[in-house]
């Protein structure tokens, strides 16, 4: 759907406590959330304003966005792990 948010509260609201530890305690980790939340905002103003803009920009923003969300949940879930043991 255009414009819709993908911040990782609305995808991993399960991990909204973890999360929100890691970004204060981690600064890779927030740095890593900044890039992701910038990317987020930019891909939904791209598409909620209709800018012309290539569609395989786009892709590109969207494929970036989604291999950043996938580390950051890689991190989230290794954190969550080390934690458990």
């Amino acid at each position: 759907m255009l414009g819709e948010v993908h911040d990782l509260i609305h995808e991993f609201p399960e991990l909204v406590g973890k999360i929100d530890a890691m970004r204060g305690a981690d600064s890779d980790f927030a740095e890593d959330m900044d890039r992701y939340d910038a990317l987020d905002a930019r891909v939904r103003r791209l598409e909620e304003l209709g800018t012309p803009v290539a569609d395989e920009t786009i892709e590109d923003l969207k494929k970036e966005r989604l291999l950043l969300k996938d580390r950051l949940y890689e991190r989230l879930r290794s954190e969550a792990s080390a934690v458990a043991t």
